[in-house]
């Protein structure tokens, strides 16, 4: 009897202890960056990316047409370790993530919150590369907009 119930409780941890997988491991360090920016903390956001990066955001020039604005991620770490702990609040929904052996793309809408405000809303565009030392972002571009949003 006692053999049965090792038995189980060895299987129940076994069930419940999941191995992370590629799509988990993805999701971590994409977390890791937004999580980084609410600690202000640069270099956790410089430490998800790869060496070799591209960030840019897509925004209007004054004439309204729409043009992509690239951004080092030293300067973008940087800016945010000027702000408050929780300054930078950018909430994320993962909507889709596409992995092909070291590739892997994702796209999650967000909501930009700034000092608890709602700020503006848009999508991120992920690309992300594993290497020697796990996943690391290798491209991020991102939409802004103020509407339509639901906040």
């Amino acid at each position: 009897m006692k053999k049965a119930i090792l038995f189980f409780v060895l299987l129940t941890a076994a069930y419940n202890t999941k191995a992370q997988t590629a799509s988990d491991s993805v999701k971590a360090v994409i977390n890791q960056l937004f999580t980084a920016m609410r600690n202000a903390d640069s270099a956790t956001i410089v430490n998800s990316f790869s060496e070799k990066y591209t960030l840019q955001t897509l925004v209007r020039d004054k004439d309204g047409h729409m043009q992509s604005k690239n951004e080092l991620v030293t300067d973008f770490g940087r800016n945010i370790a000027r702000l408050p702990k929780n300054a930078a609040d950018e909430r994320i929904e993962f909507a889709s993530i596409q992995i092909d052996g070291p590739l892997a793309s994702v796209w999650t809408p967000y909501k930009f919150y700034f000092n608890g405000n709602f700020s503006h809303c848009g999508a991120n565009s992920f690309q992300l590369l594993r290497g020697k030392d796990g996943w690391k972002i290798l491209y991020l571009v991102d939409t802004r907009r103020k509407e339509p949003c639901e906040k």
